[in-house]
């Protein structure tokens, strides 16, 4: 395998893998608070429609992440009304709201773009250009540097920068904030929470709320950057591989990064290579689609050592009286 071919799977797994970690990240503050959040699928899923849907009709792409933002935190908010507010059970709500979205989302764009449920296709200003850092031409004879920094480091969109610097900035937040050490609180104990004076439920509609932010960037970076417009059910289950790797990850920001580049590499992988042939072994391309998801269930499974959640997860808070 040529030095060439290595850069551009890797360049495929930023690619691939950024709104992985941007999900992974949203879960990540959700569960940390106590708040079991099946319904990333569905907050990225109505997010990429709505940031394509506005990113078309007003040709601004930032515009466009505003409505994606916008939308996903409504979805978010309603998880949390379902789930902290009435205290529901909080994988029945997530499941909710992904049906809803998968529903709502052809329903609306059919109306609006009699297209079947799709967007029509965005350029230009409606999307996200990739962005050429300082030197990356000047660099770009030198021999492996110029390559690695031309196609790896320079050239993707803004929002997969925005995407790696929210794991130091989840880390910092998380570990060097008193918002951070709260909210890790809240998902443990939140009764010792609650005793020292400070509430629970608006922790958790924190937490909730950073989680729809983060969502809506990753719907919108998959319609409006990855793609060139919405597609029905284009999340094709992020969202739940998402939670995989944030269990992977045992719910550390850092290794969700390392977890969500290992599926964005799965999945980089297997689009190169659709089918793989070694002497007499053949690999088809239905199978070598399917690793990612297989790698989740492996995971799901508890082959990567045991991973414990927050102890209040999933745990609605009744106050005692």
């Amino acid at each position: 395998m040529s030095f060439d071919t290595i850069v551009s799977i890797l360049d495929s797994t930023i690619r691939l893998g950024t709104p992985l970690l941007l999900a992974c990240l949203a879960g990540l503050f959700s569960e940390r608070s106590g708040i079991f959040d099946i319904g990333l699928e569905g907050k990225m899923l109505v997010a990429a429609f709505f940031s394509a849907a506005v990113a078309y009709v007003t040709g601004n792409a930032w515009l466009g992440l505003l409505a994606g933002i916008a939308s996903s935190m409504v979805f978010a908010f309603i998880h949390g009304l379902a789930s902290i507010t009435f205290r529901g059970n909080q994988l029945i709500s997530g499941v909710a709201i992904n049906m809803l979205a998968s529903g709502i989302t052809v329903l609306i764009g059919q109306h609006w773009f009699h297209l079947g449920g799709i967007t029509p296709a965005l350029s230009g200003g409606a999307r996200f250009q990739d962005v050429a850092l300082p030197f990356a031409q000047a660099l770009k004879g030198v021999p492996y540097l110029g390559l690695v920094y031309d196609q790896l480091i320079s050239g993707h969109s803004v929002l997969v920068y925005v995407g790696f610097l929210c794991v130091p900035a989840t880390w910092w937040v998380l570990f060097k904030t008193r918002f951070g050490l709260r909210l890790r609180a809240v998902g443990e104990n939140p009764a010792a929470v609650d005793t020292a004076g400070v509430s629970v439920v608006a922790l958790r509609y924190s937490a909730i709320a950073i989680a729809g932010i983060l969502c809506g960037i990753a719907g919108t970076y998959l319609s409006c950057s990855l793609a060139a417009g919405f597609g029905r059910e284009m999340t094709a289950g992020r969202g739940y591989i998402a939670l995989a790797a944030l269990i992977f990850a045992k719910w550390r920001p850092w290794y969700a990064l390392g977890a969500t580049m290992l599926f964005g590499l799965l999945d980089a992988v297997s689009n190169r290579y659709q089918t793989i042939d070694i002497g007499m072994l053949h690999i088809p391309n239905q199978f070598m689609s399917a690793v990612p998801f297989i790698l989740t269930v492996v995971i799901l499974a508890g082959f990567v050592g045991k991973a414990i959640p927050p102890r209040a997860g999933g745990e609605p808070y009744v106050k005692e009286r």
